[in-house]
């Protein structure tokens, strides 16, 4: 007859594949600045050329909407400016002065 201890696995054996999966605020091995051997000025120009691609990318989803390259621009260096809200407003048939005037 079995018990029911001999029926139950070693904690170990119970990882399902997830034992190196990190856990929610785990960072212990998160990547810093020093890890990767960058100075300062490496870093600010690492962190300024991503967000230059953010807003460049931004522009052009903005252009392909339908606004004009000044106009996309503009809203594109806005972070606080929702792009989907922004193309959904030219979609929906808003002329652009009045739904730049609505982002902004």
């Amino acid at each position: 007859m079995r018990t029911a201890t001999s029926c139950v696995r070693p904690k170990a054996d119970l990882d399902f594949g997830l034992a190196r999966t990190p856990r929610k605020g785990d960072n212990r091995n998160a990547l810093t600045t020093e890890s990767l051997d960058m100075t300062a000025a490496e870093t600010r120009l690492a962190l300024d050329t991503e967000l230059d691609r953010i807003e460049q990318w931004r522009a052009e989803e903005l252009e392909r909407a339908g606004y004009p390259v000044d106009e996309a621009a503009r809203l594109a260096g806005r972070h606080d400016v929702d792009l989907h809200q922004a193309i959904d407003l030219i979609r929906q048939g808003c002329p652009v002065p009045v739904a730049v005037e609505i982002l902004l």
